[in-house]
């Protein structure tokens, strides 16, 4: 299937996401704040999809995204899906030109997680400058 990067401070959530995507054949990577996260892009072939966080210790989600863009490396290509339980989630996205994301914390998270990624997946379109 796919190889997908978690970028998530929240080990419950990203083991919980790990779980999930693997169950349905994705290979899986993580790192617990955006520097782990670019360290891992460096590290090996990139990843189809990385999944990101918003708020973590180090580097936040927002940085990790503008460091991807600067870095111009090939990892500008790699489409951002956001995952974070900030209210104003969709704000955020639309300034980071990503038209994905998924509000952790909701019931049917799982549900909405896989729906995205699947769009991600077919769509591929990688953050634009806003």
């Amino acid at each position: 299937m796919a190889h997908i990067l978690i970028v998530d401070d929240d080990l419950d959530i990203a083991d919980a996401s790990r779980e999930l995507l693997e169950s349905v054949g994705h290979q899986i990577s993580i790192g617990r704040n955006g520097e782990e996260g670019l360290a891992a892009l460096s590290a090996a072939p990139l990843p189809d999809c990385v999944l990101l966080d918003l708020d973590m210790p180090v580097l936040n989600g927002q940085g990790m995204a503008h460091q991807m863009l600067v870095h111009d490396a090939g990892e500008e290509e790699v489409p951002i899906l956001l995952v974070s339980g900030r209210n104003d989630l969709p704000a955020v996205a639309a300034r980071m030109g990503t038209p994905y994301f998924v509000a952790k914390g909701n019931g049917n998270y799982g549900d909405l997680l896989l729906e995205m990624l699947e769009r991600v997946l077919v769509e591929r379109r990688a953050p634009a400058s806003a």
